[in-house]
């Protein structure tokens, strides 16, 4: 379906979630569009590029209204290599801790990376001419989610500040092709280093606007609850409002309960820092984490990418727990337990990444 690799886990068919196996990230810089992670709360809408249009009002001194060719010849193309990462990305180990129903439980994969092209959400909200008491610019896209209360369409909003910065694209491909309707063609929002939801796919209207987005999926669903909360009684506003990704890493490659030959070993991941931070330093453990060596990381593809890393090392037979743990240009790093993050939606586990491997005898 959507032209996805036949190995996606599918959390749901419709509206379609899907994440692709670990190894099939481990490794690659960039994501292919068929093995993305897709996360959607309605159906995929169909827009044709030519019927695409834009709508730019709210606080601004000219609304606008812009076609997909509009874009093209108005404004300067810009290319953008950026990492996305689901708010639940990593819920499955969360859920270990205690049940979160309700939730797709997504494993460690529900990140991608993607070389953007589009024009700067900047040019064009200064083409329209933001006001003074501006602060927030929202996103709405046409796809309806029947989970919400009532059922709606998908929105969203940033602060002004990242609206406004060089990196935050209206994309319309991906990887140098069209972009792929289950990805948000003809036309997405990119915003490099927030969580995935403020990418809104298939973005027809922006608006300028003095408070954040009063979409269900602002003021309700993208929020990080205290423990105690029931997200079905908790009121709007409840909690507070997920914005840049908190730094991550995981194992990709080999799979959590894999049966290896002792010996060298080769382990592949990758960690992401999310906001304007970068990756500084990957730590590795076989042993559970009570001793560790420091990962080789490759060069990122670009400022908004994760940092792929990967270490060789002996592992003798037996049972081994592979531990990861990213530090951050900030000196900031992943804290150690699912259990100290838990929360009733299971966003923002970013705690240590942890596989199992079965490890036989000499090869």
């Amino acid at each position: 379906m959507w032209e996805k690799r036949s190995d996606m886990v599918v959390h749901e068919e419709d509206p379609y979630n899907a994440e692709p196996p670990p190894a099939a990230l481990a490794g690659h810089p960039l994501t292919t569009a068929d093995t993305f992670y897709s996360r959607n709360h309605g159906g995929v809408p169909h827009v044709s590029a030519s019927a695409w249009r834009l709508r730019v009002d709210g606080l601004v001194a000219t609304p606008l209204e812009l076609t997909l060719e509009d874009l093209r010849r108005r404004f300067p193309e810009q290319h953008v290599t950026a990492t996305l990462q689901c708010a639940g990305a990593r819920r499955a180990a969360m859920d270990a801790v205690r049940p979160i129903p309700g939730e797709a439980l997504w494993g460690p994969t529900a990140t991608s990376t993607a070389a953007w092209t589009g024009v700067r959400l900047a040019d064009v909200l200064a083409a329209a001419g933001v006001a003074d008491s501006a602060a927030h610019v929202a996103f709405w896209a046409p796809d309806v989610a029947l989970e919400a209360r009532p059922p709606q369409e998908f929105g969203g909003s940033i602060p002004l500040a990242k609206a406004e910065a060089s990196e935050v694209l209206l994309a319309w491909a991906m990887n140098g092709e069209p972009l792929p309707a289950v990805h948000g063609g003809p036309v997405r929002v990119v915003v490099p280093g927030y969580i995935g939801a403020r990418s809104v796919k298939w973005v027809d209207r922006v608006t300028v606007q003095s408070e954040p987005s009063a979409s269900w999926f602002q003021a309700v669903v993208y929020r990080l609850l205290p423990a105690d909360v029931d997200p079905a009684t908790a009121p709007p506003g409840t909690g507070f409002s997920l914005g840049p990704v908190a730094l991550n890493s995981d194992v990709l490659s080999p799979a959590d309960g894999a049966q290896v030959p002792a010996g060298p070993t080769t382990l592949q991941g990758y960690a992401f820092a999310g906001g304007d931070r970068s990756v500084a330093r990957v730590d590795v453990s076989v042993d559970g984490g009570t001793t560790w060596v420091q990962a080789d990381l490759e060069p990122p593809a670009g400022p908004w990418t994760w940092a792929l890393w990967s270490t060789t090392t002996v592992l003798q037979p037996g049972q081994a727990e592979v531990v990861v743990r990213a530090w951050d240009d900030t000196a900031a790093c992943q804290p150690e337990s699912a259990a100290s993050l838990w929360n009733p939606k299971g966003y923002v586990n970013n705690a240590w990444g942890r596989i199992r491997l079965h490890v036989g005898g000499l090869a």
